[in-house]
């Protein structure tokens, strides 16, 4: 199985590259939209990473993707710029699905 990478900026891909991961740089919906298309027709896709910055701008496709496919798994990952999430989203994470404050 591979990793493919949808990213917003070519650093993160350039990166990404070094470690043998193919990708695709993207900013508008459209490119996003046809990006996913493509993958999803790949079946030697397994993961699917994309930058916590394209997930936000377009989660309806990210949604779609998730509960409509199987493979590939699909990863927000954070870009050079560092993640938008707060420092304790896992544990905020884990309390919201058991409803348990830790």
């Amino acid at each position: 199985m591979k990793m493919y990478l949808i990213s917003d900026n070519i650093d993160t891909l350039t990166g990404m590259r070094l470690a043998g991961v193919e990708g695709v740089v993207a900013h508008e919906r459209q490119e996003v939209r046809e990006a996913l298309d493509r993958v999803l027709l790949q079946k030697d896709i397994g993961i699917l990473l994309m930058t916590e910055f394209l997930g936000k701008k377009y989660p309806d496709l990210v949604k779609a993707v998730r509960t409509e496919y199987k493979r590939p798994l699909l990863i927000e990952i954070p870009d050079r710029h560092g993640t938008g999430r707060r420092p304790d989203f896992i544990t905020a994470y884990v309390n919201e699905a058991i409803g348990l404050k830790l």
